[in-house]
């Protein structure tokens, strides 16, 4: 049966077998039972991450809250998704307008939806988690 070592500052597991193939064992590698290797090496459970433990050993953490880079890029990856949504909204609107068929209703919403996709694209992503987005239109 295979046997395994973890390391704390690479936060893995190594298969002792191919010690020998690795180019650059860590130094602080300790076996670990196969018990910990099972539990460990599958999938996390919800909202959890692994990471080395105050033991050196592995354990589960709480995923941290995104940082203000990976925040910001949530935000512009949102604006991108509503203006999608909105573009779709406009289409059958615009073509209704651009063919003379459009009923007032379908006017006022075609004016709102571009007002609404003017307003996205004015989203200042860097103001991050305090951003004022446009209400959608009904």
């Amino acid at each position: 049966m295979e046997t395994y070592s973890y390391s704390a500052t690479k936060n893995a597991f190594y298969a002792d077998s191919l010690k020998t193939s690795y180019v650059d064992w860590p130094e602080d590698a300790v076996n670990v039972s196969a018990e910990i290797f099972i539990q460990y090496s599958k999938a996390p459970p919800e909202g959890k991450i692994r990471v080395a433990g105050p033991d050196g050993q592995p354990a589960w953490a709480d995923i941290p809250p995104p940082g203000a880079e990976e925040r910001v890029e949530q935000a512009k990856q949102l604006v991108s998704i509503l203006m999608q949504q909105a573009d779709r909204k406009i289409r059958p609107l615009n073509d209704a307008q651009d063919l003379g068929m459009a009923t007032e209703q379908e006017t006022a919403q075609l004016k709102a939806w571009k007002i609404y996709r003017v307003m996205l694209n004015r989203v200042d992503t860097s103001q991050v988690p305090t951003i004022d987005w446009p209400a959608v239109p009904e």
